[in-house]
């Protein structure tokens, strides 16, 4: 189960990485109106990278809702890993193909990723019921 809970601290993580590529993409970095700062940023790269980085907040919770149901259910160990795995590997992706302005291979990740969770979600219901 350990590989799943590693999935869960890189996916924590990796908002903090595409909001280090929008900051360092755009002019110097302003900290003291970190969103007033975002807003005025001209270069599509800091806008696509800060982007990502909403799009992992958003998606965070479903992995982590998803491996604790699963295991709470009692999902083999083995499909956990493996589903998020697959989740952390599109999410990675997902960010790089964001930032590098590639949309359908972008929503083909995310959707990938998305359906990793569900998967999760799905099992852990049909085991309980």
């Amino acid at each position: 189960m350990s590989i799943a809970y590693w999935c869960i601290l890189i996916a924590a993580v990796l908002p903090y990485i595409w909001v280090t590529i929008a900051k360092q993409s755009g002019e110097r970095y302003n900290n003291r109106d970190p969103r007033g700062w975002q807003t005025k940023q001209t270069n599509p790269r800091s806008h696509r990278a800060h982007a990502a980085h909403l799009n992992g907040f958003e998606s965070f919770p479903a992995l982590v809702a998803g491996v604790l149901m699963a295991q709470l259910a009692g999902v083999p160990g083995s499909t956990i890993n493996a589903l998020a795995v697959v989740f952390v590997v599109a999410r990675v992706l997902h960010g790089i193909f964001y930032i590098g302005n590639q949309q359908a291979l972008r929503s083909l990740v995310w959707l990938v990723g998305f359906l990793s969770a569900l998967a999760l979600m799905v099992m852990a219901a049909l085991k309980i019921a």
